[in-house]
């Protein structure tokens, strides 16, 4: 799995429209908190239980058909859910898949606070949220 930051991302997006970004957090955090402008929603794990989604590689293979040659570029919250969920995905034959570092609302400042220090959002990307 290649690790990519949020603005090589989004440039990577715009240069392979066949392209994937795939929003692998939960459905509250995807809709309230916001997700990056055609992002597709498809939870790694979510609440009541935060189990694994078992659907989850057959729900990414039915977006990306082609075999698992589409690239497919994974976002969560800083990084962490969407690196694993990336992993499942190269085991279960994917060839192209990309983490976005830091990802949607990056990593936590000195006062425990999200989107001052680096993530899809800080750097400016286009999102919207529901």
């Amino acid at each position: 799995m290649k690790h990519i930051p949020p603005k090589e991302a989004y440039a990577f997006l715009q240069a392979n429209p066949e392209a994937l970004l795939i929003d692998v957090r939960s459905e509250i955090e995807y809709l309230f908190v916001g997700h990056p402008v055609g992002a597709i929603h498809v939870s790694w794990n979510d609440g009541p239980d935060w189990e694994v989604n078992p659907h989850f590689v057959g729900e990414v293979r039915k977006l990306a058909g082609n075999g698992g040659k589409r690239p497919i570029l994974l976002i969560c919250r800083s990084g962490n859910r969407s690196e694993t969920a990336g992993h499942t995905l190269i085991e279960a034959g994917f060839e192209e898949v990309y983490n976005v570092q830091h990802g949607f609302e990056g990593e936590l400042d000195e006062r425990h606070h999200r989107n001052s220090v680096n993530g899809w959002r800080f750097d400016g990307l286009p999102w919207e949220q529901c």
